[in-house]
C-alpha cells in the first residue's frame, strides 16, 4: 500500500510531536506518577501509530466511507485511534508531571464518542449489512 502525503503527515506529526515533548520533559526527578505515565504512553502511541498505518489513505477529518478497515487492530477495536489516542494523552499528562491536565480528557472523550457515532452512521449507509456484521464482532 502506498500512502498519500495526508496519511503520511498525520503518522509523522503526532510521533516527532511527541518525541519532542519527552525529550524536552526527560528530566529529574524521576516520580512514580511520571514513569507511570511514560510507560503507559509508548505502547499507545506504538499501537496508535499501528492504527493511522493499517489505516492508511482512509483517513479523513470528516466522517467518509472510502473503505471498510476490518483487519489488523480493527478487527477487534472500531476506533483503535480514539481509544489508544487517549492512553498516549493521558500518558503524556502525567510524563509532563501535570496530572491535572487529565480533566481535559473528559470534553475530548465525549467529543471522541460523538465523532465514532457519526462515522459509524456514514459507514453503516454506506456499507450496511457489512458494516452492521463488522460492528458486531468488534468491542467498540
Amino acid at each position: 500500500m502506498t500512502l498519500n502525503r495526508r496519511a503520511i503527515v498525520v503518522i509523522v506529526v503526532p510521533l516527532v510531536v511527541i518525541a519532542m515533548l519527552v525529550h524536552e520533559f526527560a528530566h529529574p526527578p524521576w516520580s512514580p506518577l511520571r514513569i507511570v505515565g511514560l510507560l503507559g504512553m509508548l505502547p499507545a502511541l506504538a499501537l496508535l501509530t499501528l492504527a493511522r498505518l493499517q489505516l492508511g489513505n482512509s483517513f479523513s477529518v470528516r466522517p467518509q466511507a472510502k473503505n471498510l478497515i476490518t483487519h489488523g487492530l480493527y478487527s477487534r477495536i472500531r476506533n483503535p485511534i480514539y481509544f489508544f489516542g487517549s492512553f498516549v494523552i493521558a500518558g503524556l499528562f502525567l510524563f509532563i508531571d501535570r496530572p491535572r491536565f487529565l480533566l481535559l480528557l473528559v470534553p475530548l472523550l465525549i467529543l471522541q464518542i460523538l465523532r465514532a457515532r457519526a462515522e459509524s452512521r456514514v459507514l453503516e449507509e454506506r456499507f450496511g449489512d457489512e458494516y452492521r456484521r463488522y460492528r458486531a464482532s468488534t468491542w467498540f
